[in-house]
């Protein structure tokens, strides 16, 4: 008697293409490289930010700006100003402002630090980077002391000190 064999109809499963790094949350959507350079970053606090559903395209996108943006605490809320959201390339005559003001999503005791922090002189809120988490757009706040000329320069000087230091040190292992 022949032998019966079964073949199985199952194909492979496909592979889906690769997720967006920005929407997936394992690349930052933007951040505010020129912080570092002209304030001292003291405490980071996470926010969540109203937002339109076109401001979160567009942010996927990768057209969100945080240049001149800043922080305020105004009646018991935070905001965030000037942070550039471009409009979103499928959008219609319905798509956002650019520059408009959006809400920052933070617990009242957080709130209440912020707005106490920043009423000393000196101090503000800068905002750092934007990225995902879990889905939803986060903005990391940090309260800033304003750099002088020349604490710029001392920045930059200890940067290259440490910059020759780990060359030579690289040299050093290699000889």
């Amino acid at each position: 008697m022949p032998r019966q064999t079964t073949y199985s109809l199952e194909q492979a499963p496909k592979k889906s293409k690769p997720r967006d790094p920005v929407a997936g949350g394992e690349r930052d959507a933007a951040v505010n490289r020129s912080a570092g350079h002209n304030y001292f970053l003291l405490e980071k606090y996470e926010a969540g930010i109203a937002l339109r559903g076109t401001e979160v395209k567009s942010i996927r996108e990768g057209k969100a700006n945080l240049k001149d943006s800043y922080g305020l605490i105004k009646d018991g809320e935070a905001f965030l100003l000037n942070a550039h959201i471009g409009p979103y390339s499928h959008g219609n005559t319905l798509n956002h402002e650019s520059l408009r003001t959006r809400k920052l999503l933070l617990h009242e005791e957080e709130i209440r630090k912020l707005w106490g922090k920043t009423q000393q002189k000196g101090l503000t809120l800068i905002p750092t980077r934007i990225y995902f988490r879990n889905g939803r757009v986060k903005c990391e706040l940090a309260v800033a002391k304003g750099k002088q000329d020349w604490d710029k320069r001392e920045t930059e000087r200890r940067r290259e000190a440490d910059r020759e230091a780990r060359a030579a040190i690289a040299r050093s292992r290699k000889a």
